[in-house]
């Protein structure tokens, strides 16, 4: 079994703050993998897929009594008849426990959870590999970007193209029916794939729909729906004293980069293919990394972009450029967002960024680095 610490230490982080951790991830991302790694020793686990746990936790009072172990992990809990009750007798009568919760979605998205544990509770959101662990996984960051981070799927030795489509199918039928209630599978698939063929650019509602035929109202539910299960990642735009900045489109991304290139029919991976998966996988790392930052992307009318802005406070903005051969960087849409917003620290992110080094362009100190000297550098704070 494959030791993840860097999940391990962020569960074990929100314990300290709260007796409740809600991991949440798509279908197949490993939440049942690291709750177990929490070791059968210290673990109390309840697959709340099995009938008979229902019955088990009838009396949540004489259950939690019960549990000899330090740790009561349930394992899928919305399929539980009143899973928010159970945890919240759990949190406040025995504050001795520490309780871990998965799910795919976030938990207020369940109509069983009228209670959403406030003050109770940690959220963890488990995204596919990251950069970082691709050398525990063993594996390429090439293969990373062609498969994908479902662990599953990124240890085939071949792209598994079957693993895709039965994802889509158990993801609908799983996670979107049961909490939203949607009947067009084809429809609501359609709208899914699409999504990950446009991946990375500007989302407009409108033209979607027109696209697919279907209603705004339609458009804008299933993004919900995708935004809660985590398969979808709206990045809105970052604006406030430039001139001529976009304030509304957001830019969707889909979760991760081998349904991607799945959806797009990208297989083999061509040259040109790889700095839009890299832009996937950096996003991802920020959403692990930084989870308490907003991330946004910066955009001018006239065509100057940014990948990722990170505000940290009203005067000091992290600005992140996301480039697969740092020789292709352009500087002139970091220049002239430091015009605007000249406080704060300049980015370049690439997989060959290691050791990481500064480059000075113009009057602009840029750091070129890898995801992982990001983070380690200390610069960002979490």
């Amino acid at each position: 079994m494959i030791l993840r610490p860097i999940w391990m230490d962020r569960i074990e982080t929100s314990w300290r703050e709260a007796p409740i951790v809600w991991l949440c991830g798509v279908r197949r991302a490993g939440k049942t993998t690291l709750a177990e790694l929490l070791g059968p020793e210290r673990v109390v686990y309840c697959n709340c897929d099995l009938p008979s746990i229902e019955e088990m936790v009838r009396d949540p009072v004489m259950f939690f009594r019960n549990c000899t172990k330090p740790i009561v992990v349930f394992d899928e809990i919305h399929q539980l008849k009143d899973p928010a009750r159970l945890l919240k007798i759990g949190a406040d009568t025995f504050p001795q426990l520490k309780i871990l919760a998965t799910g795919s979605s976030t938990l207020a998205a369940s109509r069983k959870f009228r209670d959403t544990l406030t003050d109770r509770k940690r959220t963890v959101h488990l995204t596919p590999v990251l950069y970082d662990e691709l050398l525990s996984f063993g594996v390429t960051l090439p293969q990373r970007l062609f498969h994908g981070g479902l662990p599953r799927a990124l240890q085939a030795e071949t792209k598994p193209v079957a693993f895709y489509r039965e994802w889509l199918d158990s993801f609908f039928a799983r996670d979107i029916q049961r909490l939203f209630g949607f009947r067009d599978i084809n429809r609501f698939n359609a709208f899914f794939e699409y999504i990950m063929r446009q991946s990375g650019g500007q989302f407009d509602i409108t033209k979607t729909a027109t696209a697919l035929s279907i209603s705004r109202p339609t458009v804008e539910s299933h993004l919900r729906a995708l935004e809660i299960t985590h398969a979808a990642t709206l990045v809105r735009p970052f604006h406030g004293g430039g001139q001529h900045e976009l304030v509304k489109q957001p830019k969707v991304y889909a979760f991760d980069t081998g349904f991607v290139s799945f959806a797009r029919g990208w297989d083999p991976l061509r040259p040109d293919d790889f700095g839009t998966l890299w832009e996937h996988l950096v996003l991802e790392h920020l959403q692990a990394r930084f989870p308490d930052t907003p991330i946004r992307y910066w955009r001018t009318k006239s065509g100057h972009e940014l990948d990722f802005v990170l505000a940290h406070r009203r005067d000091e903005v992290d600005i992140i450029e996301c480039k697969w051969d740092p020789g292709n960087f352009d500087s002139s849409s970091m220049k002239l967002f430091r015009t605007y917003y000249p406080q704060g620290r300049n980015y370049l992110i690439s997989p060959s960024g290691a050791p990481a080094y500064t480059r000075r362009y113009g009057n602009l100190d840029v750091l070129i680095c890898t995801p992982t000297e990001l983070h380690t550098s200390g610069r960002i704070s979490a």
